[in-house]
């Protein structure tokens, strides 16, 4: 079969990499790393939901455009490629749930139009696969720990996973921040003792973990594809002993392996963007298989592009480290890859 864009999707391609390209180049993420503790700049987060993008996949009653996953992975995979820092998909992931479960009010509102920021809250253990006792929601307060919230100490409120279902908790609350390898996401510890109101079960998070597996699955195809870029360009300008290195037999071999791998991983996202759109009996198959096979191929892709580039692909000035950090996180969010080799082993009857 062969998958070509509609003409709508190209021009969202190109549009979408067009102004990224002037609005939000790499250069972008060093300022945040080394200048913004929030981690991503509010006029630039404003400019992508006057654009449109965090209302992409929403229906217009929401105030979305009413696309489909086939669209958000293809403005994920642009913003892959460019490393954008923020809480993109994780508004996308909260906006998608608070209009499942109905709360096109005043929230879902700002949230689309970039006013507001709401993320999900659902990781109870600082190590993933530990879990610790789960969140609980007694008498209308949350009681708990939750690690890992996506830009906590910029969230106007929190979805927050339950055993009871999903609580929707506004700020302020406790937060301690934590970092990880990629500077340019921000994450916290959040603990609980508030008021919230029940919104939701854990059934209606169900399409927003599929929608999530895709999203990061995209954006790793992104990292992986520019990272094979750059190293295409290097190996080709780089000289030893008075020929281009990219001219070495091995070196072409492992140039082989990552275009496998990254053209495999583009295989799999579409495929898995395209069962979510039409309601595939395999969708959650496909989503967990494309979220576990683009973890350790962007991994493999991004750490090969830095050795390609000798001592150098591990310094700061060069942007490879981006990508390499940011595929790492991306293996470990959204489902880890251990977690959706189990769930493709469930979905497939094993």
């Amino acid at each position: 079969m062969k998958f070509e864009l509609s003409e709508d999707q190209a021009l969202l391609q190109s549009s979408t990499r067009d102004f990224l390209s002037s609005e939000l180049p790499l250069e972008k993420s060093r300022t945040v790393m080394e200048h913004n503790a929030d981690g991503y700049e509010s006029a630039e987060w404003r400019r992508l939901a006057e654009m449109g993008y965090i209302g992409l996949t929403l229906p217009a009653a929401a105030g979305g455009q009413d696309l489909g996953a086939i669209e958000l992975a293809i403005v994920l995979e642009e913003m892959g490629r460019v490393c954008v820092p923020g809480p993109f998909l994780d508004a996308i992931l909260a906006a998608s749930f608070l209009a499942a479960a109905g709360k096109q009010d005043a929230l879902l509102a700002d949230v689309v139009s970039g006013k507001s920021l709401v993320t999900i809250a659902r990781q109870d253990s600082p190590f993933s696969g530990n879990h610790l006792e789960p969140t609980r929601f007694e008498s209308g307060r949350v009681l708990g720990t939750k690690y890992f919230v996506p830009f906590a100490t910029r969230t106007d409120a929190l979805l927050v996973t339950t055993r009871q279902g999903v609580v929707l908790v506004r700020a302020p609350y406790d937060i301690v921040p934590l970092q990880t390898i990629d500077l340019a996401q921000r994450f916290g510890k959040v603990t609980f003792d508030h008021q919230g109101a029940l919104i939701g079960g854990p059934e209606l998070l169900e399409r927003v973990d599929l929608l999530a597996a895709v999203g990061a699955s995209a954006m790793m195809l992104g990292l992986m594809s520019r990272a094979l870029e750059v190293t295409l360009e290097y190996v080709q300008t780089r000289q030893a002993f008075k020929r281009p290195i990219g001219a070495f037999q091995a070196l072409q071999h492992r140039l082989a392996d990552m275009l496998l791998k990254t053209e495999s991983t583009r295989s799999a996202v579409y495929r898995a963007a395209w069962c979510l759109d039409t309601g595939d009996p395999d969708t959650a198959l496909a989503c967990a298989t494309a979220k576990a096979y683009a973890g350790d191929a962007s991994r493999y892709v991004c750490g090969e592009a830095v050795q390609m580039h000798g001592g150098i692909g591990f310094t700061w000035e060069l942007d490879l480290h981006f990508y390499f950090k940011r595929a790492k996180t991306l293996e470990q969010f959204y489902g880890s890859t251990e977690t959706q080799l189990e769930k493709a082993l469930a979905a497939a009857g094993y």
